[in-house]
Order: structure tokens, then C-alpha cells, then sequence
């Protein structure tokens, strides 16, 4: 009775640590589906920018950036579609084809004619061709020759070199060789063991030679007694060295196996049953990242990587792959599993859980268990499945029945399903969420709010304690989350944003927390602090007591969605957040605020893609079980997360226009050493740049600037256009930053834009020159005639001046012959009646004559004596006049009148014609006011009477040709001297528009002595 449970137990433990590394060392696999031209690879290298590079079988070569494939073949230059062999140095791929050697640069590809080519080996400087005729050396002129090693190998197929101690180790179809030299008669070459090999590598001090059909030889070079075989694997295409101590052995029907080179044993198998699509692998190589990429002929490749992920789905003992929720309890994990119920997870592995037919086909979406270790399930549309444990005591008898009985006790656990649905009380039957406090169990419906109850199992009873609806306070009924807080509070969070928590069965509703009706999805507590995951806002947190404000969280980086379906917390304290994406690790500092984020997808091992609502939980060991839509992922935080490097951008085209400039050597112009040179009409300018990473190539963002303008913003977005460039010297710089925000080197393009001849400075400053040339000559020939014109008007005018200058002072010097006359018989007459006054009239008209004279000889006088000789000329008009009149002379100046300079007897004529036409005729005692006024420019004179108007006087008087030659020589003078606008004369007006005198004003360039 024992045994076959013994075996079971024995078999299980023996499965559980495959199980494990199974799951812990993913496969992705990339073929026709994902891009791939051709299903069979069987070669692959990484160059020195990221990329990896595939030969295939028909399909020719590609390149993979880890998310999209280029494809080149016969019609872009490759000699041939069959690619068997691949090597990359020094910015050049060689590719081994099975017409010969083709190698591609940056400027397209190259033939060389060789036989086909089975393995390409680099040393140092040199490249070794292994072919199906022979070892070829490749020379740098592009030719490849044929070495003379021995008559045997110079007519074997080739397929493998190595380099160890100082020797040279040739895998061939006739033997393993080794070699002294790679060149023309060897000193020393020798067949070391006769065979068809395929490969050969060098591990310590032996060398590992593989068969195609015999095994795998180890031998030790300095012993031959250290020399053995090891029988399996067959069928043998490569083998290479990985992770320090493990022989990878590429094989034709057993996919790769893998041997520990400590003790030669085969430690696991990557083939089917671990996910590879065939048993025929070619070759595996290491990434710089440290993926193990495995070439398939038949299945396309695949990308192998150990991550802290364990997975678990159908393939490995799940009965679907769709889990609803997950539940740690002290020894076990517990899942629902699709609609096939529950399994259970232990340290003896997976194990599906019998339970009463009434729950086939419905999903599980909450589990709990209480004190005793009893399991409550709630269902979609069934209630809820309580399963109870049941401990009795059995009795045992042990010992010979004929000599002594020994009767023992022991416990014996029994398991009974319980429903607990409408039919027994239950509100409803769609339960969302289970709670177990001691004896009390809280269940949030779909729509019927929370219920509160007890069960008693023995007699099948259920209790309703109270339902917590709409009538108790709580305003929406679709709760999606219930979770209690340290303090006792159960808080409750629904599809329309609605929070609240029960206390003391007291409903307290908070109402819509967060903005725009954004529903809460997930609730999670620390210490005081509640954080909510909302379904499209992403994460929020906040206090658990008053007031209860919520923050988004935010930070240098963000969550990869705003979709958030679980929240825990690790026992590091890091936020996790599930969403349709995969999972977040969030980090925080002691603010909430977002230090870092590390995101995991399919690519990092968490095969469930999109996880499930709430289905999270954390095991006693502090590791995370999270429920997906493609199963259940185990995340262990004791294993360390893969090294990441900062990504390395390259510049991959440069468009000129429409014309790609293939030849460019860009790692020159990426250091800045040299600079494009472009014509005047090549101003528009495209730039590709890319950076490559194999595990997040969706994640790459990038950035540019032109000149020493800012810097983009970061996005997906690796190419930009520039149209109408200006003229001139350029910069262009672009960089990159992977998923962990790590940023490249900045890589800068130099060019400059040469302008057109009309854009030249040289060019432009000719033409100005000619041009301001041109113009002066005109603007000196132009000057010139002005000046000749100038000088002709001023010449005339000085004569006209001189001529007016001379009249006037012949004027001056004529006197008036009927003034004089007057006044000589005035004083004949005042020597009989008046001698006093003859003597006072003789006096003044000497001084008036002296003065006329003297003045008549200068250009100028001052202001002070032509206010002198006016004041005599107007005593004499006084004495010798029939009637009275007064005047007044007023200089209203802020210069001294002794520092004005003014023309002589400009004034006079003016004054004699206000005394003689204008107050002597009128009927009024006549007045007559001269005034001097001046500002910074000039001097201004005003004449002003009260006679009977200067316009009603020249009608009546007969004009006297002195007096009318004077008045007109003076205007001309003052036209000359002012301009023609420089002398106003008008009547004055009373109210009643009488004439009330004239004025006579008129302005003069002011001028004085210093």
C-alpha cells in the first residue's frame, strides 16, 4: 500500500526542480510570423552598434533590432541567399555563403569568389575562411587566397578554428588538425584524431572537439592519458562555452543540451518540451546583455534568458492559463484557475483541487482563508464555495498480534465543500471580493453591496449579520475592491470613484475622491498612507484619516500604463503595479515621490502579459505571485536584476535632399573631425539615427538639436527633416536613452551649407562697394552742379544784396528831400517865436544826420544804437509834427541790446511810414509802440500805430518815389536776409471792425558780437 504513493512523492520531488528551471529560463522565439524571411538560421553575430545579424537558408541575411527585421539578399549585392557563416570586426560583417565570401560596410556589399563558406575565423588582423575546399586567407585588397597546409585538409570541408596555446585547432570532414601557423607550408601541422568533426573550443587547459556522429572528444593537448569521450549527444553542429562552466552543444535532434564542464554531465535540455519549436539547433551565441540566442533550422531563432521570474500556465500543470486570483496562505499559494477551479502550489508543485461539481465552468474571482486554514472562494454567478477542513482522530494498531498490541492515535483531515449562495440567504450570488475577521466574513457583491455574515458549517446555516447598501450609506454598489487598514477600518472602493470605509457597522462615504468619475480598481495600505489604483489615471495615495486629500503619484518617471489592476508591496518596500502591460517596480522615496520605475514584460520573463484585477499576493518568503491572463508568474526578489549599459547610437543615414549619402564615413564625422561640404541648394537635410536594444527596443527614445538651440523632447520618433537650412556652418546632434532612462554619448554631425555667389560677404561687399562707388560719383557730380549753382544764386544775391545795400544806403545818405526841407523851414520859423525850441530841433537833426552818416558806412550796428538813432529820428518827427503823439521803444531780450547785432535803418523806413501815414492823419493822439524781442534763433521787431491803417492810407496818399523805393528796398532786404515769409503787415480791428492801426512784425536771424 506503501509504494505507490512513495514512488509518486519520490517521481514529484524529482520533477519539481525541472519544473522550476523550466519556467526561470525563458524562450522567445522570433520566425516567418514575427518578420523573419526564412524559418532556417544557422549562423548569428552581434556587431558593435547592438544589432543582431542572421544568415538563413534561402531567406539570405537580415538584421534585427529586437523588434523589427531588415532583409537583404541576392538583389541588394549578397552573393548568394544561403548564408552558413557570419563574423563581424571593424565595421565589416563577412558573410559566408555558399557562393563564397560577401562582405558588407556602410557603403553596400562586396564579392569575394571563393568556394563555400562553412566558418569565418578572425585573429588579431587576420580572417580565415573555413570552406568546403580548405582554409582561404582574406587580404585587405579584397582578394581571398588559398592556403597550402597539407594535400588532406587543402581538400576537406572545414568547419571550425580555434587559436590555443600557440597552436591552431582545424575541425574538418577528415580529422582534427592542429597547426604551428595559418599559412603556405606550416613548420609543423599534424592530424590529431581522424573524423568526420564539426567543432572545436578550448575550456582551461583542454581542448573539446565534437563529432558530427561520435560524440565529443576532451582532450588535454600536454596529456594524452586526460583524454576521453563522451558518447552523447550526437548529431553535433556547434558548440560553444556559456556561463563560465556549461559546454552548449547545438544539436540536430535534441535541440541544445548542456554539460557541466566540472564533472561532464549533462545538466538540463533546451527543446521541445521547454519551448523550442525544433530539435535542429545550428548555433548559439552571447549578447553584450547577456541573452543566450539559439538559431534553429526549421524554427527560426530564439532569445534564452534566466530571470527572477517563475512561470507557470498549462504547459507546466495549470488546467488553463487564465487565473483570477491568487491567495498565500502559511504553506501554500492558491489559485483560480480559469474556469477549472482551484490549484493549489507547494514545495511538491502544482495540484488541482477537486471541488463539488456545481462550480464547474465559473470563475473564482477572490479567495481567503480563515484561522482554521479553511479556503472561502467567492464565484461569478454561483456564491461562494466554502471548503472546509475537517480534523478527526483515527486509531491505529501496530505491533505482533501475538505477543503485544499497540493501539495509537493520529489526526486524519477530511475536506467538505460548502455553497453558500442565494438559496441559503446570500443577497446575491456575484461576489467580487471575501474578507475573513475571526469568526465574521465581509463579501462585496457585484451590485448588492457588502454583506456581513457567519456560517456554520455543522449545521449548513448562514447568518446574515447586515447588508451594507444604499439604505446604510453607500452611494454606488459596484464595488471592485475591499480591504481592511491596520486600524480595523474596511474600506471599500467602486467603479465610479466612489470611496468609503465601515466602522462599527457605520457607513462613512468619502464620495468621488479622484476627478472625472475614474474608477478604483485596487486598494493598498501602508502603515497610514492608502494608495488606489485607478483604471486610466494610474496611481493616487493619500492619508487614511482626516482630511483625506489624494495625490497622483509622480516623479521623474511614470508607470508604463495608467491602467492599474493590482498594488502590492515587496519586502523592500517597492510598489508594484500590475496593469495590461506586465508589472512596474516602482521606487519610492520617503515623500511618495517616484525615484525610479522598473518595468517587466514578456521580454523580462513575465509571460502573463496582462495581469488579472487583484489577483497579487506576497508567500511568508517575501516572493510575489501575480495572476495573469496567460498564467501565474512567481517574482523571487533574492535573485539580482540583469546588468543594463547605457545605449550606443549611431547615425544609420544622412539624406541629402532626396539622395541618401551611403558612403559617408559617419564615425568620423560623429567625433567632429571633418564637416560635410554642401552647395548653395542643398539646404534640406534628413537625419536617421538609431540605437539598439534587444530586450527593450519598444522603449528607445530619442532627442535632437540643431546648432546651440534646445533639445527636443524625448520620443520614439529616430529621424528628422530640416528643410531650408540657412547658409553656413551646422551642427546636428541626436542621443538616446534606453528603458532604465540611461542616456548615449551625444552623437554630432558637422556640415556646412555654402552660400550662393549673391550670399558671398566677399561678393556682397564688392557690390556695395561698386554700388556706394557708383553713388558717390553721382552724389559728387550731383554736389558739384549744386555748388556751381550754389555759388552762381549766392554771387547774385550778394550783388542783389550789395546792389539793395547800396541803394538802401543812398536812401540813407538822400534823406527825404521833403523832411529836410520841412524841418530846415521849422527852424526858421522857431527862431522868431521859439528859439529854444530851434536850438532843441537843430540839435537833434544834427545828431540824427551825424548818426546816418556813420551808420551808412557799416554792415552792422548794434541793437542799443539802432534803438538811439530811431529815438532822435522820432524827437525830430515830435518837434517837427502839427500834432502830438507818443511812442515807446521796448527790448524784451535776455541779451544785452549793447551785444545784438542788426543791419542799419532796416527799421526807420517803417517807423516813417507808421508816423507819417498812419497817426499824423488820424484824428486820435497818436501812439506808436517798437519792440525788440528775441530767442535762440532770432530777433523780432514789431512796429505797431493807432493811425488809420496802412492799406486805407495807400489808397489815399500819393505815393513820393523816396518813400515807396524805401519800403521796398527794406522788404527785399529783409526777404534776403529771412525769406520771403520773415515780414507780416496787417491792419488792426476794433470790435466793430474799425481800423484800429496797423502792425507791421518781421523777424531777422539773430546775431551777436560774441
Amino acid at each position: 500500500m506503501l509504494r505507490t504513493p512513495l514512488k509518486f512523492y519520490i517521481l514529484l520531488l524529482m520533477m519539481v526542480p525541472t519544473l522550476v528551471w523550466s519556467q526561470k529560463s525563458q524562450l522567445r522565439g522570433y520566425s516567418i510570423p514575427e518578420g523573419l524571411p526564412q524559418s532556417q538560421v544557422y549562423d548569428l553575430v552581434q556587431d558593435s552598434l547592438g544589432y543582431l545579424w542572421l544568415g538563413t537558408q534561402g531567406g539570405g541575411l537580415c538584421r534585427f533590432d529586437g523588434k523589427e527585421f531588415t532583409v537583404y539578399n541576392v538583389n541588394d549585392g549578397l552573393s548568394s541567399n544561403y548564408v552558413q557563416a557570419l563574423s563581424y570586426a571593424n565595421d565589416t560583417l563577412f558573410i559566408g555563403t555558399k557562393k563564397g565570401l560577401s562582405l558588407k560596410t556602410k557603403s553596400g556589399f562586396y564579392k569575394v569568389s571563393t568556394p563555400e563558406v562553412q566558418f569565418i575565423y578572425r585573429n588579431n588582423t587576420d580572417t580565415f575562411l573555413a570552406t568546403t575546399s580548405g582554409i582561404y586567407k582574406y587580404h585587405s585588397n579584397g582578394e581571398a587566397t588559398k592556403l597550402q597546409l597539407h594535400p588532406t585538409l587543402d581538400n576537406a570541408v572545414v568547419k571550425d578554428i580555434i587559436f590555443f596555446n600557440k597552436t591552431y585547432w582545424i575541425a574538418s570532414s577528415k580529422g582534427l588538425w592542429n597547426a604551428s601557423e595559418l599559412q603556405d607550408q606550416p613548420k609543423a601541422i599534424n592530424v590529431y584524431k581522424t573524423n568526420d568533426f564539426s567543432a572545436v573550443v578550448a575550456y582551461k587547459n583542454k581542448i573539446i572537439a565534437a563529432t558530427f556522429a561520435d560524440g565529443i572528444s576532451v582532450i588535454n593537448p600536454a596529456d594524452d592519458t586526460d583524454t576521453f569521450l563522451l558518447k552523447e549527444p550526437l548529431n553535433i553542429n556547434q558548440i560553444s562555452v556559456k556561463n563560465g562552466n556549461e559546454l552548449w552543444v547545438a544539436t540536430t535532434n535534441e535541440g541544445i543540451v548542456v554539460i557541466g564542464l566540472d564533472d561532464y554531465t549533462e545538466k538540463r535540455k533546451i527543446d521541445q518540451r521547454v519551448g523550442l519549436g525544433v530539435p535542429h539547433a545550428r548555433r548559439c551565441i552571447t549578447d553584450r546583455q547577456g541573452n543566450i540566442w539559439i538559431a534553429t533550422s526549421g524554427g527560426g531563432f530564439y532569445k534564452y534568458f534566466e530571470n527572477n521570474f517563475t512561470h507557470y500556465d498549462r504547459s507546466t500543470g495549470l488546467k488553463g492559463n487564465r487565473v483570477y486570483a491568487v491567495h498565500a496562505t502559511e504553506n501554500s499559494i492558491w489559485a483560480s484557475n480559469a474556469e477549472a477551479g482551484l490549484v493549489q502550489i507547494d514545495s511538491l508543485g502544482i495540484h488541482p483541487i477537486a471541488i463539488d461539481s456545481y462550480f464547474n465552468g465559473v470563475k473564482i474571482k477572490t479567495i481567503a482563508h480563515d484561522p482554521q486554514g479553511n479556503i472561502w472562494a467567492g464565484t461569478d454567478g454561483r456564491g461562494i464555495l466554502y471548503r472546509e477542513t475537517i480534523t478527526k482522530d483515527s486509531l491505529i494498531v501496530t505491533g505482533n498480534p501475538l505477543t503485544m498490541v499497540q493501539v495509537d492515535t493520529i489526526e486524519k483531515k477530511e475536506i467538505k465543500d460548502h455553497i453558500i449562495d442565494t438559496s441559503k440567504g446570500m443577497p446575491a450570488d456575484w461576489i467580487r471580493t471575501i474578507i475573513v475577521q475571526n469568526d465574521e466574513v465581509w463579501a462585496a457583491t457585484y451590485a448588492g453591496g457588502i454583506v456581513k455574515f457567519t456560517y456554520d458549517a455543522r449545521k449548513e446555516q448562514l447568518h446574515v449579520l447586515k447588508i451594507f447598501d444604499t439604505n446604510a450609506g453607500i452611494a454606488d454598489l459596484l464595488i471592485r475592491d475591499l480591504k481592511p487598514d491596520e486600524t480595523g477600518k474596511l474600506w471599500y472602493a467602486t467603479q465610479k470613484g466612489h470611496l468609503g470605509y465601515i466602522v462599527n457597522d457605520k457607513v462613512t462615504d468619502l464620495g468621488q475622491v479622484l476627478q472625472n468619475n475614474t474608477a478604483i480598481g485596487s486598494l493598498l495600505f501602508r502603515q497610514n498612507q492608502l494608495f488606489l489604483g485607478t483604471s486610466g489615471n494610474g496611481i493616487w495615495w493619500g492619508n487614511t484619516k482626516e482630511p483625506y486629500n489624494f495625490s497622483k503619484l509622480s516623479g521623474q518617471k511614470s508607470p508604463y500604463s495608467e491602467n492599474i489592476y493590482q498594488l502590492i508591496f515587496d519586502a523592500e518596500d517597492n510598489l508594484w503595479a500590475g496593469s495590461e502591460r506586465g508589472v512596474d517596480k516602482i521606487v519610492l522615496d520617503p515623500s511618495n515621490t517616484v525615484i525610479d520605475v522598473f518595468h517587466f514584460s514578456r521580454n523580462e520573463g513575465f509571460l502573463g502579459i496582462e495581469t488579472c484585477l487583484n489577483a497579487v499576493d506576497k508567500d511568508k518568503h517575501g516572493n510575489l505571485w501575480f495572476g495573469a491572463i496567460y498564467g501565474l508568474t512567481q517574482y523571487s526578489v533574492s535573485q539580482n536584476t540583469k546588468e543594463t549599459f547605457p545605449p550606443k547610437l549611431h547615425l544609420e543615414t544622412v539624406v541629402v535632399g532626396d539622395k541618401p549619402l551611403d558612403s559617408l564615413d559617419f564615425k568620423i564625422y560623429k567625433k567632429g573631425i571633418s564637416e560635410l561640404q554642401l552647395s548653395p541648394k542643398q539646404t534640406q537635410m534628413t537625419f536617421s539615427y538609431k540605437a539598439v536594444d534587444l530586450n527593450h527596443p519598444q522603449d528607445m527614445e530619442y532627442r535632437f538639436k540643431l546648432n546651440d538651440g534646445q533639445w527636443s523632447l524625448w520620443s520614439p520618433i529616430h529621424q528628422q527633416n530640416f528643410a531650408g537650412l540657412e547658409y553656413g556652418r551646422h551642427q546636428f546632434y541626436a542621443q538616446a536613452r534606453n528603458y532604465r532612462w540611461e542616456e548615449s554619448e551625444p552623437l554630432t554631425f558637422h556640415f556646412f551649407i555654402d552660400s550662393p555667389l549673391h550670399k558671398k560677404p566677399w561678393f556682397q561687399w564688392t557690390v556695395l562697394a561698386l554700388c556706394l562707388l557708383i553713388l558717390g560719383l553721382f552724389a559728387w557730380l550731383y554736389i558739384r552742379k549744386l555748388q556751381r549753382k550754389n555759388k552762381e544764386e549766392q554771387e547774385r544775391l550778394q550783388i542783389e544784396n550789395h546792389l539793395l545795400s547800396l541803394e538802401h544806403k543812398a536812401l540813407r545818405l538822400q534823406m527825404n528831400p521833403h523832411f529836410i526841407f520841412n524841418v530846415l523851414n521849422g527852424i526858421k520859423a522857431m527862431g522868431v517865436h521859439n528859439p529854444e525850441k530851434m536850438n532843441t530841433t537843430i540839435n537833434s537833426f544834427a545828431t540824427l544826420l551825424r548818426e546816418t552818416l556813420y551808420n551808412s558806412r557799416r554792415d552792422e550796428i548794434s541793437l542799443q544804437e539802432e534803438v538811439q538813432t530811431l529815438e532822435h529820428y522820432i524827437k525830430v518827427e515830435q518837434l517837427m509834427a502839427p500834432a502830438t503823439f507818443t511812442y515807446a521803444i521796448n527790448v524784451n531780450s535776455e541779451l544785452d541790446p549793447q551785444e545784438i547785432l542788426i543791419p542799419p535803418m532796416l527799421i526807420q523806413p517803417f517807423v516813417e511810414n507808421a508816423i507819417r501815414h498812419g497817426i499824423l492823419k488820424g484824428k486820435q493822439a497818436g501812439v506808436l509802440q517798437i519792440e525788440f524781442k528775441t530767442d535762440t534763433s532770432f530777433l523780432y521787431c514789431s512796429v505797431t500805430d493807432n493811425g488809420i491803417g496802412i492799406f486805407t492810407s495807400q489808397q489815399a496818399k500819393t505815393k513820393t518815389d523816396h518813400q515807396s523805393m524805401a519800403l521796398q528796398v527794406t522788404k527785399e532786404r529783409l526777404a534776403s536776409i529771412s525769406g520771403k515769409n520773415a515780414l507780416e503787415i496787417k491792419e488792426l480791428k476794433k470790435e466793430d471792425q474799425t481800423v484800429a492801426g496797423t502792425a507791421i512784425t518781421f523777424k531777422i536771424p539773430l546775431e551777436t558780437d560774441y
